[in-house]
């Protein structure tokens, strides 16, 4: 698609938009907002080492924010003639809700900045058949380790236009790219020693070869070959990008988000300027990332992204925010506002939440004990208490000077906000969706099997 004919489009549909929200000040609503999505993406599915699917789809929308006495209801389309229906449905519900205390307002125009890195023209341009060959890559990168061999995988390229207009006001719009792809594979020597790996990549911008990513994760299966029991007790334990991430957005996330603080369902209630965490840590959500996968120059509402520091020198500094939580705590947004799509309202959700140190180096030539590249379980952490149980993917024993040894089983369990105490960091920096990460290293308990 060229594109001048994707600007006409989502030009149109913002053209729908404003009708959208005269609709809905028509059928009585106080307030009114419009979220509005535009887009194309390409998927191509693997399995094995055969392309199962390759398709091409559109999708637009409008979703409805209206406001009655400070009570919201929601409706959405993807059909632009049924916009009226759209308003009175979202007035309807709201009126139904009642009236909402701790609702203050939809927010006002602000100045925006534009992160860098977030459009490459080429992804908007791509095709199926360019997209089959990026698959056909990463079959061709797995097939040069011997023993392994590809399970499933899949390549996605997607360009979009977001907007949001609202009564206040605000009226933005934004154009941004990604592309992603994954490999699952198996190796085995006999069917008693069957391993498996796994590796990805995420971008704004067009990788012209994934042949690497089939490499990695055929690699990964090939060194996972032959485990051996671990040895339980408390060691050092490398958790490698992929498990931080798996790790914290089951427990650190959600205790950081405004809703979950006020609701009583945060340890990290009533602990801001508090020391919770390693003098060297630094954690840093920033919307305006160059590159981030989740950067963007507004947020779900329409308020300006923007960094915000949650931990600094290990001390708590606050926490994310929308424009509802905000309102309840007589603070402004800080630009956290999330939505899955048009036919979602916004929550708080993270941007790029960057954990970093200034003692940061490198952990694997120092650390004799576990390196773990994956976890099993994560979701079933206790979001509010922090403790967890997980299983260890892609488990090896490491020691200074001595090759890595894999593990067969192993268990991890702990309370997250004790480990963050002290935690280290290393320099292996990865964004693993939105958040942005290196290995960094935990003393805790383990179970081998």
């Amino acid at each position: 698609m060229k594109t001048s004919d994707t600007s006409d489009r989502s030009n149109s549909l913002i053209e729908h938009a404003h009708r959208l929200l005269a609709l809905a000040e028509k059928e009585g609503a106080e307030e009114a907002e419009v979220f509005g999505i535009y887009g194309q993406s390409v998927d191509i599915d693997l399995r094995k080492n055969v392309i199962e699917l390759a398709s091409e789809s559109f999708h637009a929308g409008l979703g409805l924010r209206a406001v009655v006495k400070g009570a919201v209801g929601f409706s959405s389309t993807s059909d632009v003639s049924a916009l009226k229906s759209v308003a009175i449905s979202a007035v309807r519900s709201a009126r139904a809700r009642g009236p909402d205390e701790s609702w203050r307002s939809l927010p006002h125009p602000r100045k925006v900045a534009t992160p860098e890195g977030i459009y490459d023209a080429r992804l908007e341009r791509i095709g199926p058949e360019e997209c089959v060959d990026l698959a056909a890559s990463m079959i061709a990168g797995c097939s040069e380790v011997r023993e392994a061999e590809p399970v499933n995988g899949g390549v996605g390229c997607v360009f979009g236009t977001d907007f949001v207009v609202n009564s206040q006001g605000i009226e933005l719009q934004e154009t941004s790219t990604l592309m992603q792809a994954s490999m699952e594979t198996i190796a085995g020597k006999t069917e008693q020693d069957v391993a498996t790996g796994s590796e990805f990549h995420n971008s704004r911008v067009l990788k012209s070869s994934l042949e690497d990513v089939g490499r990695i994760a055929a690699e990964m299966a090939k060194a996972s070959l032959g485990g051996v029991k671990a040895e339980s007790g408390t060691f050092d334990v490398l958790l490698k990008p992929m498990a931080v991430a798996e790790l914290l957005e089951a427990t650190l996330l959600p205790a950081v988000c405004a809703d979950s603080v006020q609701k009583g369902r945060s340890v990290l209630l009533g602990r801001v300027g508090e020391q919770i965490a390693s003098e060297s840590l630094r954690i840093v959500d920033d919307g305006l990332l160059a590159g981030g996968l989740d950067s963007s120059a507004f947020d779900a509402e329409g308020v300006p992204s923007q960094k915000n520091i949650l931990i600094e020198d290990g001390v708590l500094k606050g926490f994310l925010y929308d424009s509802y939580t905000a309102g309840k705590d007589g603070v402004q947004s800080t630009g956290n506002a999330d939505r899955a799509g048009y036919s979602d309202v916004p929550s708080v959700g993270i941007r790029n939440m960057i954990i970093s140190s200034p003692d940061a180096r490198d952990l694997l030539a120092e650390t004799k004990g576990y390196l773990v590249n994956g976890l099993i379980g994560a979701h079933t952490a206790n979001p509010i208490s922090g403790d967890f149980s997980v299983e260890a993917r892609n488990c090896f024993f490491v020691a200074p000077g001595e090759a890595a040894k894999p593990i067969r089983s192993l268990m991890l369990a702990g309370n997250v906000f004790e480990l963050l105490k002290g935690i280290e960091v290393g320099t292996d920096v990865r964004a693993v969706g939105g958040i942005v990460t290196p290995t960094v290293k935990f003393t805790m308990k383990v179970v081998g099997s």
